[in-house]
């Protein structure tokens, strides 16, 4: 079984670590893992290698990306960007632990699905969220409906920069793709209703005082930790180098 659920997974973050993977299963081992990318291996749906400290990176091949169904650039994961992904990736996979994600049927919208929609029209200041989170219609929960930017802050942007992000998606009232000047429509509902900072302790303190900022407007952002998961392992010694 080469199962299509994890496969669009993979493809949708650009790529994730072996363990991560494994945690996609509900508990999985990296054993499981490893069976798993060599089965896609084999079928030449996906590559896999050595990147960055840690487990092993998967990405998903052009063919792999063909039976996704998306249209994607197939690449490995940009080698600046893999503690970024790495982070998101463990932001989404938390969150789809929650049961009330799943019993309502929030879906996950990346930024590489974004970004396709988009199709290279993104202005060089404008400003695409890590990820998109749906909540249906009629689940139960009181906030049914809304659509959450989500953010994961691993470093600290400069104030006046991580303030014009927050302005820029809490104004955002149009779909991403959408025409220009459907983007931002005085009067009209906003389309995040909620903006999620996941920060580490080194951003956290900034994202804080950006909040702050925005006076009443500051109430549409929740601002959380990242999850320990989210972290890089730190690269190990060479031999016979360390102290």
């Amino acid at each position: 079984m080469l199962d299509v659920r994890a496969l669009v997974f993979t493809a949708d973050m650009y790529g994730l670590q072996l363990d991560q993977l494994a945690e996609l299963f509900g508990g999985g081992t990296l054993r499981q893992a490893r069976a798993l990318v060599a089965r896609w291996a084999k079928a030449g749906l996906a590559e896999s290698a050595s990147l960055s400290p840690g487990s092993p990176w998967v990405w998903i091949t052009k063919a792999g990306l063909q039976a996704c169904g998306v249209r994607y650039s197939a690449a490995p994961p940009a080698l600046a960007r893999l503690a970024h992904i790495r982070a998101v990736t463990a932001v989404r996979l938390a969150l789809q632990a929650v049961p009330a994600y799943r019993d309502a049927g929030a879906y996950w919208r990346s930024e590489r699905r974004l970004r396709a929609r988009l199709g290279g029209r993104l202005g060089s200041r404008d400003h695409l969220p890590d990820a998109e989170v749906h909540w249906p219609d009629g689940t139960g929960v009181s906030w049914a409906g809304e659509c959450w930017a989500i953010e994961a802050e691993r470093t600290a942007k400069t104030l006046a920069r991580t303030t014009a992000i927050m302005r820029e998606l809490l104004a955002r009232t149009g779909d991403y793709g959408c025409p220009a000047a459907d983007a931002r429509v005085p009067g009209l509902p906003p389309r995040h209703a909620r903006v999620l900072y996941l920060c580490s302790p080194a951003a956290a303190g900034t994202v804080l005082r950006a909040r702050e900022t925005l006076g009443s407007l500051g109430a549409r952002i929740d601002v959380r930790m990242l999850p320990p998961s989210a972290e890089m392992p730190p690269a190990q010694p060479l031999a016979g180098t360390g102290p």
